[in-house]
């Protein structure tokens, strides 16, 4: 079997694949790349066991097909520091041998058999489909996946779940101190439909996803999810659970809200910060007329700290506690210049909310407080 491949179109291919491959696995067929060729084009795959990803590339002067696989470091290392140029493969899979020829040299190397590598098991012509455009996709993933949990009891919180309503899709994530609740209005179900995403595939999403890809395209049934974009396919497992009721933690009626430019009070936190509680973390929050004072303090090694960051605000006076990291996380997964933020009491949750929404979209955030020692 020989081909031709472009050196950077197969060196930035597999950069994005390597993602998925997991620095130790239980079969060692999985630290390789499983590579097909057929149809005038090259196939690639990557898997992890439970998440696998593919893509296609075209090829030239095809000589013969088949299918081999190639250690993940070996093929990476081989091609990462060669400049754009024709790469020639002559793969002899009788003797399990690579020969890689480039402008200058060639690379030797050994491959293993491809029917050693696990294959995954396609969705049935039952499963639930939805499309929508790679940019909204990309940016609710993003703006999401920092609120996802990291439980060993409650795994139904450690993934991204994706609601799909009568009146929109849903993107939702929660720790159960932070929530972000997306709401992209574009897509809508007469019969709900819904999945719970890993962190990891998502994460991958929001790595190796463009807002050049025209459209996503996510298939599911209840164990598993294909997501295909461009030319290339994340198979995923998805988690089994029933995820917590999120609507019924957001308040309805918040009656004191505060204006405030996002960016100001991001670096008021960060500053006082590095003089909070290391354990709690928290900061408080004097609301007034005009004006919010952001501070923080640790008894046990005497330090403290106080701001004053001008605001929008004509409320009774509150004073509220929140994790400070929390805090900063929310604003700084928001991209409007200015956010508002909805209280009931200091003992309620404290809803965060963009005041420029994206089109044809709802952006909400979520956030507990924190009980202040006075």
């Amino acid at each position: 079997m020989r081909f031709t491949i472009s050196s950077t179109a197969l060196s930035s291919r597999l950069s994005i694949l390597s993602r998925v491959i997991n620095s130790k696995n239980s079969i060692a067929i999985l630290d390789c790349f499983l590579f097909e060729v057929g149809n005038g084009q090259l196939e690639i795959t990557a898997s992890d066991s439970e998440n696998v990803m593919k893509t296609a590339l075209p090829i030239e002067e095809v000589e013969g097909g088949g299918s081999f696989a190639v250690n993940n470091r070996t093929i990476l290392d081989a091609v990462k520091e060669l400049p754009e140029q024709p790469l020639t493969l002559d793969v002899d899979t009788g003797q399990m041998t690579v020969r890689i020829i480039y402008q200058n040299g060639l690379y030797n190397f050994t491959c293993q058999n491809a029917e050693e590598y696990p294959r995954t098991q396609q969705l049935g012509d039952e499963a639930a489909t939805f499309t929508m455009p790679a940019k909204a996709m990309l940016d609710n993933i993003s703006r999401s996946l920092f609120a996802v949990a990291n439980e060993q009891l409650r795994l139904v919180m450690n993934g991204i779940y994706m609601d799909l309503a009568t009146d929109s899709l849903n993107i939702v994530a929660t720790d159960g101190r932070k929530l972000v609740r997306n709401k992209y209005f574009a897509l809508k179900s007469e019969k709900p439909q819904s999945f719970i995403l890993q962190k990891k595939p998502a994460t991958l999403l929001k790595n190796v996803l463009t807002k050049d890809d025209e459209e996503v395209i996510i298939r599911f049934d209840d164990r598993n999810a294909e997501i295909t974009f461009g030319q290339t396919q994340l198979a995923c497992r998805l988690i089994d659970g029933r995820y917590p009721n999120y609507g019924s933690v957001i308040p309805e009626d918040n009656p004191y809200e505060l204006s405030i430019d996002r960016k100001t009070l991001i670096g008021a936190l960060r500053r006082v910060l590095p003089f909070a509680s290391e354990s709690s973390q928290q900061v408080r929050l004097r609301i007034s007329a005009g004006k919010i004072e952001v501070s923080s303090e640790d008894i046990d090694f005497a330090t403290s700290a106080r701001e004053e960051v001008n605001c929008s605000y004509e409320g009774a006076p509150m004073s509220i506690g929140f994790m400070g990291t929390s805090l900063v996380e929310i604003l700084s997964n928001l991209e409007s210049d200015e956010v508002q933020m909805q209280f009931a009491d200091p003992s309620r949750p404290c809803l965060i909310i963009p005041s420029e929404q994206p089109e044809g979209e709802e952006v909400l955030m979520l956030l507990m407080p924190m009980l202040l020692n006075d």
